[in-house]
């Protein structure tokens, strides 16, 4: 009995002294080496693994970025340009300059501006309600409004908001990962450059309906009436599929734009109050009215000149009023 006993101890303990010598030799004749700086580099990064840099998590991303000539088209969104200077400065290279960008939620159509036609009823989530039909109102490119955007951000930057059944974007929070633009069936979410102090112009409709079918649809939608086109400065904007939109590399923050949208559709962010509106063109021309009127009693001047002087004011007062 103990003979056995000894005997099957020894065995087990041969053929284990066997397999570990086996596998000491194929981990030896298979070993994938690995650049340790990707270790050192996946510690740079901020760690949310959120997918926003194109790979699959930070450790993807570190691997990209050693084994890669330059850092050409790779950028961590949460960590932003200090977290990749500080890997380029690591690594030898130059780090791609990039301007920080924000989530945009390019829909103003509330429950009050977009009045609901029909109530949906199954599935709270955008992706299977956008699969069924058109939507619960009369516009089929605006927010359905189920929160999908919500679920998927890792970072608490996006929440629905219950008034408006809109959701609304906190710049401190928001990294710009993209995840809600993926998210979102309706594509009406962006990434936009930030702009100085958080300040944006920006298109808030991607209806491609005519003028007069989205303007039924919704109070505050782009009917591509191309004023703001025309108005702009800088060439920063383009009507396209009967809506507008501005290019946030191009404008410069005029807010001219703002002023001649009919509809409102252009949303100004982060803005100082506009000042109080002046009386128009007309009160200048009041005031120079009574200058000429005044002129003769104060200088001398002929009477042909003087009534010469009135008749060219009431012109100029006649064309103010055209």
């Amino acid at each position: 009995m103990n003979e056995t006993l000894i005997f099957t101890v020894l065995t087990l303990c041969a053929l284990g002294v066997v397999a570990a010598v086996a596998l000491f030799f194929v981990a030896k004749k298979f070993h994938v080496w690995e650049d340790p700086r990707i270790d050192d580099v996946e510690k740079m990064l901020p760690g949310a693994n959120c997918g926003g840099c194109g790979f699959p998590g930070c450790r993807g991303l570190a691997s990209a970025l050693v084994k890669a000539d330059t850092m050409e088209g790779l950028a961590c969104p949460v960590g932003g340009s200090q977290t990749m200077k500080s890997i380029a400065e690591y690594l030898g290279r130059v780090a791609e300059e990039k301007e920080p960008e924000v989530a945009v939620v390019r829909c103003s159509g509330s429950c009050q501006n977009r009045p609901k036609t029909n109530t949906y009823d199954g599935v709270s989530s955008c992706a299977v309600a956008s699969s069924l039909y058109a939507g619960e109102t009369g516009c089929s490119f605006g927010c359905v409004g189920f929160g999908d955007c919500v679920k998927v951000c890792a970072f608490g930057a996006l929440k629905m908001n219950p008034e408006t059944g809109l959701p609304e974007v906190d710049d401190e929070k928001c990294t710009a990962c993209g995840k809600c633009v993926k998210a979102c069936p309706k594509m009406i979410i962006e990434l936009r450059k930030k702009g100085p102090k958080s300040r944006r112009v920006f298109v808030s409709c991607v209806n491609k309906d005519k003028g007069a079918i989205t303007r039924k649809a919704c109070k505050v939608g782009c009917i591509g009436c191309g004023k703001c086109v025309k108005t702009c400065p800088f060439e920063a904007i383009k009507l396209e599929n009967n809506v507008a939109y501005i290019d946030s590399y191009k404008c410069r923050l005029c807010r001219k734009c703002v002023v001649e949208c009919p509809t409102g559709a252009i949303n100004e962010v982060n803005f100082p109050p506009r000042p109080p509106k002046e009386a128009g063109p007309a009160k200048p021309m009041a005031e120079k009215a009574a200058v000429a009127t005044a002129a003769p009693v104060s200088a001398p001047v002929t009477e042909n000149k003087g009534a010469e002087q009135t008749e060219n004011v009431k012109k100029e007062s006649e064309k103010v009023e055209k």
